[in-house]
C-alpha cells in the first residue's frame, strides 16, 4: 500500500510540473507535495481503485505468461510416456492435476475427480506427482511412480489407499498403501532405485516451474491453468465449456 501511494504521489507530481511551471511564482516541491496529499486524502478511492487495477493486471500477465509456457510444453503435459492416465484414455476433454499426498486439500479434492469420472465416460484425467511439502511427499511420490512402473493397473486402487491415509505419507505409508491394493511391495522398492523414478519427478518440477505452480492442488484443462482446490461445480463447469467452445472459459 505504501508503494502504492508513493508512486501515485510520484505520478501526480509529474502531472503537476507542467503547471507549476506555467505559473508567475512556480509551486515549491512542499506545494506540489502538499496538494497531492490533500488530494488523495479528499479522493481516497483512487487508491483502492489504484489497487484493483494493479492486480487485475499482474493476474492478466501471470495467466498470459502461463498460457504462453503452456503451449511450449502442451505434447510433456499432457501426452508424457511417465504419467498417469484415468478414466477414458481417448477421451474428448483431458484434466491434469499436480497433487501432493500430504495435500490436505488434494486429499479432499479426489473426491471431486472421483465423482467427475464416475459421472463422465468421456473425461480423461492426467495426474501428475508434484511432492511440494517435504521429504514425506517426496517418498511417497517416488513410490507412486514405482507402482505406476511395476503394477500401472493397480495405479488408481493404489492413489485412493494412500490418499485415504491418516498422518503423514512417507515411504513406509506409501509401501503399506501398495500392499493394501494388492500390489508386490518387494517389487516396488526394488524400482525405486531405478533412475526412472526421480527422471519423472524431474520432468514434473519442470512442467511446474514451466507453469508457475507453487502448490497443490493445481490444475490444467485446455489452455487454462486452476489453481487450488476450487471444487466439483468448476471443474465440471470448464469440462463443458473445453465441448462448447474449445476453451476452459467460454
Amino acid at each position: 500500500m505504501k508503494k502504492l501511494v508513493l508512486a501515485a504521489a510520484a505520478t501526480l507530481a509529474l502531472l503537476l510540473s507542467p503547471l507549476a511551471l506555467a505559473q508567475d511564482t512556480p509551486l515549491s516541491r512542499g506545494d506540489v507535495e502538499t496538494i497531492v496529499r490533500d488530494y488523495l486524502v479528499q479522493n481516497p478511492e483512487v487508491i483502492r481503485e489504484a489497487l484493483e487495477e494493479l492486480e487485475r493486471r499482474e493476474i492478466a500477465a501471470a495467466n498470459k505468461a502461463r498460457s504462453d509456457a503452456l503451449s511450449t510444453v502442451a505434447d510433456i503435459l499432457f501426452d508424457s510416456t511417465r504419467q498417469v492416465e484415468l478414466g477414458n484414455r481417448e477421451g474428448d476433454v483431458t484434466l491434469v492435476e499436480f497433487f501432493d499426498y500430504n495435500c490436505g486439500y488434494c486429499k479432499r479434492a479426489m473426491v471431486d475427480m472421483e465423482r467427475l469420472l464416475k459421472e463422465d465416460g468421456k473425461l480423461r484425467i492426467v495426474l501428475k506427482e508434484f511432492p511440494v511439502l517435504g521429504q514425506g511427499s517426496v517418498e511417497a511420490a517416488q513410490v507412486a511412480v514405482a507402482v505406476n512402473l511395476v503394477a500401472p493397473e493397480k495405479y488408481h486402487d493404489f492413489h485412493r489407499e494412500l490418499m485415504g491415509v491418516r498422518g503423514q505419507a512417507n515411504k513406509a505409508s506409501a509401501l503399506a498403501a501398495a500392499t493394501a491394493a494388492g500390489i508386490d511391495a518387494a517389487k516396488v522398492e526394488e524400482t525405486l532405485g531405478k533412475s526412472e523414478v526421480n527422471t519423472t519427478l524431474e520432468e514434473v518440477y519442470m512442467l511446474a516451474n514451466r507453469l508457475g505452480l507453487t502448490g497443490t492442488p493445481s490444475y490444467v484443462i485446455g489452455d487454462e491453468v486452476v489453481m487450488g482446490a476450487v471444487g466439483y461445480d468448476q471443474l465440471k463447469g470448464k469440462v463443458a465449456a473445453m465441448r462448447n467452445c474449445g476453451q476452459a472459459t467460454c
